[in-house]
């Protein structure tokens, strides 16, 4: 489908289906960008207000060609996360929602957020779909995986410091990963994104259960167990083995950091939720700990 401005130029939105897009730029000024690949049902725009502002709109209620549901399902789930915003949000690493509308011409839904000029996706699949992601000197992954240890170190506390917000506020981080992550390489600083999900403590995984495999808990793949605070411990391990280590290869060759901090990841990816940490907050402080001990132990030497 294609998306006509007032100047005549158009945009490409890859749809199953004609639908009604003029109240988006009526309500929002003009289209510069379409996001149209995820397969949550939702299609997200880049906007410009008619005084410069740059917004990012999400809008459920259209059927587009990536998703293999029901509009009315992801316009139910977009209207529920409304709520697990107003309960999360204000976090200084979160991508605060900014407004939430139904569009009453179409029966869809809106959540709009700020526009972060620079910051990158980490799992931009729809431009560097694997291998490209870890191989194209472009990929954000590829070169967030370039920056020196430490960037990635204090990258990873934000993410940390973020989810164990969400833990003490008893949610659990569902379809976390990645594709939630946005960098920005010129000032070093991150935003996380896409919390639509999240659900409070406890609760029982869809299934199948939403997110990446790569962070995906054994509890949320078996369907067969409340998720819980341990849950989100097991995504705050698997996050510092997309980021420092080798992902699904978890072992200690693939691993950039200290043994320290291995063992501390491994204990977080458990495979019995017993055997992990407590909560995300027991997690970060053996974390920290190691952090202390090791920037010590580095400047006793020189």
């Amino acid at each position: 489908m294609q998306l006509n401005h007032a100047d005549r130029t158009t945009l490409s939105i890859d749809l199953c289906e004609t639908h009604n897009f003029n109240w988006l730029e009526s309500n929002f000024g003009r289209i510069f960008s379409v996001f149209d690949q995820q397969d949550s049902g939702n299609i997200s725009f880049g906007c410009i207000r008619s005084n410069s502002e740059r917004i990012f709109v999400k809008y459920a209620g259209a059927r587009p060609s990536s998703f293999d549901g029901l509009p009315s399902d992801a316009v139910t789930r977009l209207h529920r996360a409304v709520t697990v915003y107003q309960d999360i949000q204000p976090h200084e690493h979160l991508l605060a929602m900014q407004m939430a509308f139904s569009v009453e011409e179409t029966g869809g839904f809106v959540l709009v957020f700020p526009w972060i000029n620079r910051a990158e996706c980490l799992h931009s699949h729809w431009i560097y779909p694997p291998p490209a992601k870890y191989e194209h000197p472009q990929s954000p992954y590829y070169r967030f995986r370039q920056l020196p240890l430490e960037q990635r170190l204090i990258a990873l506390q934000a993410i940390f410091s973020f989810l164990e917000h969400v833990d003490i506020l008893d949610y659990v981080a569902i379809d976390f990963y990645d594709g939630s992550i946005l960098y920005d390489f010129d000032l070093n600083t991150l935003k996380i994104c896409d919390i639509d999900l999240y659900e409070k403590i406890p609760c029982r995984p869809a299934q199948p259960p939403w997110g990446s495999p790569r962070y995906l808990s054994p509890e949320e793949l078996s369907g067969d167990t409340l998720l819980d605070h341990r849950t989100n411990v097991f995504r705050m391990g698997a996050c510092a083995f997309g980021l420092i280590g080798g992902e699904l290869d978890r072992s200690r060759l693939k691993w950039d950091a200290s043994d320290s901090l291995y063992q501390i990841a491994c204990r977080a990816i458990a495979d019995h939720p017993k055997d992990r940490y407590t909560n995300a907050t027991e997690f970060l402080y053996e974390w920290h700990q190691a952090r202390k001990t090791l920037n010590a132990n580095s400047q006793s030497k020189q």
